[in-house]
């Protein structure tokens, strides 16, 4: 999207769109960093208020997964006024307060226009002193992912009726559940990389941790998803952009393990869980850690190694 664009340089300018960063990061003065990211999505339940509250954790997820806390927030909503009632407009608004509030940022206002579709989200702020990048681990880290994933399956089949709201629990929870939590856990330990799984799914944003010289070999049968979610692709449950991120990054994807079906892997998540990597001699702990808070799925999925040319990631 911004491939054709160009700005003049900028000395403060730490990450940009030119980068794959989770944030854009400017640097304020020689100890503060200001942490900047915008996001927002298209309802994923038919319920405004637990949409409100997924829309605005997604959103507050990119603060987090730099290790910092949300300063400020600012609402964007687009309104689909001939669907949406003004009554269900205030309950995603609360939802999405709610969030805010229990990251102890600071709501300063936003902006709503009409549209053809319902969308919500949050531009979101943030001042460090340090942060973690996604492109900064070294061989022998190993990977630690916090939530399970496959909630794009379960909220297209949400969507096509072929699952109860009810059905869906775990799912919904732990895309409400804030990734604040698992980041003020991991501050204690020596994150060397750090990244959040959403929209690119699981293998393209553990893509984006690789470098030329660094691959992964991922751990695929301790990787969690929720429940279903096998018997909902065989229903044909999978979006568009889950497809289309198979059809891209595949091709750095070598298997040397049977696998039936690997859709899950490339799954478009919402809210997703964040991913640390970081030595296998403190993992265990920061992995005990995790699961005591409010991450009982967390687990180490996979470890940094030497790249193999164009195969950045193996699945085993």
């Amino acid at each position: 999207m911004f491939s054709s664009l160009s700005q003049p340089q900028n000395p403060n300018l730490v990450a940009g769109f030119e980068h794959n960063e989770d944030c854009g990061i400017y640097q304020i003065d020689s100890n503060n960093f200001l942490l900047q990211s915008v996001d927002f999505i298209t309802p994923v339940v038919d319920d405004p208020y637990i949409y409100g509250k997924i829309a605005a954790a997604n959103a507050l997820s990119d603060i987090f997964t730099m290790g910092s806390e949300v300063q400020t927030a600012l609402n964007i909503l687009m309104w689909d006024r001939e669907h949406v009632s003004k009554e269900a407009l205030g309950e995603i608004l609360k939802g999405g307060m709610e969030k805010i509030i229990e990251s102890n940022a600071v709501l300063l206002g936003g902006h709503t226009i009409i549209d053809r579709e319902q969308k919500y989200g949050l531009s979101v702020s943030g001042i460090a002193q340090k942060f973690w990048k996604n492109n900064t681990a070294k061989i022998g880290d190993v990977l630690i992912l916090c939530k399970p994933i496959g909630s794009g399956i379960i909220t297209t089949a949400l969507k096509k009726e072929k699952l109860l709201l009810s059905q869906a629990q775990i799912c919904i929870d732990s895309m409400q559940l804030l990734n604040l939590y698992a980041m003020r856990v991991a501050k204690n330990y020596p994150i060397s990389a750090c990244t959040d799984i959403t929209g690119f799914g699981l293998i393209g944003h553990i893509y984006e941790m690789c470098r030329e010289d660094l691959g992964v070999n991922l751990f695929v049968d301790s990787v969690a998803i929720f429940p279903q979610v096998t018997e909902l692709i065989l229903q044909g449950c999978v979006s568009g952009g889950s497809k289309n991120n198979k059809a891209y990054y595949e091709k750095y994807v070598k298997k040397e393990k049977e696998m039936q079906e690997d859709i899950f892997l490339y799954d478009a998540q919402t809210s997703g869980g964040i991913v640390f990597a970081l030595s296998k001699e403190k993992a265990k702990f920061l992995l005990d850690e995790l699961k005591k808070t409010k991450y009982e799925y967390a687990s180490i999925i996979g470890e940094f190694v030497p790249r193999r040319g164009d195969c950045a990631i193996v699945l085993g």
